[in-house]
């Protein structure tokens, strides 16, 4: 019986990976469940599942929970703040940590989770984004187990020569390939994207995620996004990682060989797949998804990314190349700038430009502890901050 501590709990990840639990109960039980302050969620998944803790970052909505679990005869335990996320990713009882935190919320904790030697899946992107050398180096001094949930990454994972080597040409490996399903504007004209509402950004033609990654999604900042994590998790160049635009999202990646074999990992864009192969690696378990039917698939397509209509991908190539804390403020901004367009303060566009101006005028330096990135984390919001003010004042009329 291995004890999962479950990092973001009620969004979209968690509640698929309790799903996937829940079909082997012999096997994995909940030891804790964290999310920010979805009280009513929360309630009913403890209720479910019987976790020794729940945690809510939101003190006010902790308050609510434990109020709630005390009258239905919990003896769930109530927590809040981020120092009980690290308690509950480190506790000497669990053997599995999901990282599932979206945001920089989820960096201390995954970090607490590789210091302690655990098994991390990980579906934050954020934290090998920003402190990928840091957090890649407690992984291995930690003697943890890290295994990529993100769809791609782990489709590469399972690609992958399974036997240790340095670098990919060790391993025989020329690139990996990132594939992207192009978002719902994958058609849509440079002027279309800009004119694009929050409602047409959030269907994804795909997927079911939450708005954040959503909207990632069809900015490609989210494919962004894993050029820089395949960076650290593979050991990979920029020239090694190359990103295509595949509608169909039935092949989640591939990996090219020296020899010339792709091998690539298919299947139901649903993912209770790669949680399943995380949970039970190396071996596998029932998920839940449909068999994939070729049949039904019909054909598949492949088409190059488009860096003038979708300008995140290039500024994550740029950042990636930049080092530093370069990709630490790509991702504050970018998170800053998302919930402002959601907010409807900001256009489309909006997005990658206040990207662009924060890589122009913010110091690139080098990264030296987690304090430090949480400080240039810090620095990046105020400046997004100010530009989105900037940007949706109304612009005077000159008669």
């Amino acid at each position: 019986m291995q004890n999962v501590t479950i990092l973001g709990s009620t969004g979209t990840i968690g509640v698929q990976t309790l799903d996937v639990m829940a079909r082997h109960p012999d096997d994995y039980q909940v030891f804790a469940l964290a999310a920010n302050a979805s009280v009513d969620v929360m309630l009913q998944q403890c209720l479910d599942f019987k976790p020794r803790f729940a945690v809510l970052l939101n003190a006010d909505a902790a308050k609510q929970l434990a109020e709630q679990l005390k009258l239905a005869s919990s003896r769930t335990e109530v927590l809040t703040g981020i120092t009980s996320l690290e308690q509950v990713s480190s506790d000497p009882v669990v053997d599995v940590v999901m990282a599932a935190i979206v945001g920089a919320a989820g960096l201390k904790p995954a970090m607490a989770a590789a210091q302690s030697g655990k098994r991390i899946l990980l579906a934050n992107k954020e934290t090998l984004v920003m402190a990928g050398s840091l957090f890649m180096d407690a992984v291995k001094h930690g003697g943890a187990t890290l295994l990529p949930i993100d769809s791609e990454h782990n489709a590469i994972f399972q690609a992958m020569p399974q036997d240790k080597f340095k670098d990919l040409a060790d391993g025989g490996v020329s690139k990996v390939i990132l594939t992207a399903s192009g978002g719902p504007f994958r058609t849509h004209t440079r002027e279309q994207i800009v004119q694009a509402t929050p409602e047409l950004a959030l269907k994804h033609p795909n997927w079911v995620m939450g708005a954040k990654i959503t909207i990632d999604s069809a900015s490609l900042m989210n494919k962004g996004l894993e050029v820089i994590e395949a960076h650290w998790l593979f050991n990979a160049n920029a020239a090694q990682i190359e990103v295509v635009v595949h509608p169909q999202s039935v092949i989640h990646s591939m990996v090219q060989y020296i020899d010339g074999s792709v091998l690539a990992q298919l299947g139901n864009p649903d993912m209770r797949t790669p949680i399943a192969y995380g949970l039970s690696y190396p071996d596998r378990i029932d998920s839940g998804v449909n068999a994939l039917d070729f049949l039904t698939v019909g054909q598949l397509d492949f088409e190059a990314p488009d860096t003038d209509r979708f300008p995140c991908l290039q500024h994550a190539y740029d950042v990636m190349e930049a080092g530093g804390t370069a990709a630490t403020t790509l991702n504050a901004v970018n998170e800053v700038a998302v919930s402002a367009f959601l907010d409807g303060q900001i256009n489309f566009m909006g997005i990658p430009d206040s990207i662009a101006a924060a890589l122009d005028a913010l110091p690139v330096t080098q990264a030296t502890s987690i304090e430090h990135l949480i400080e240039v984390d810090q620095q990046a919001r105020l400046f997004a901050q100010d530009w989105v003010s900037a940007a949706s004042k109304p612009k005077a009329v000159i008669c």
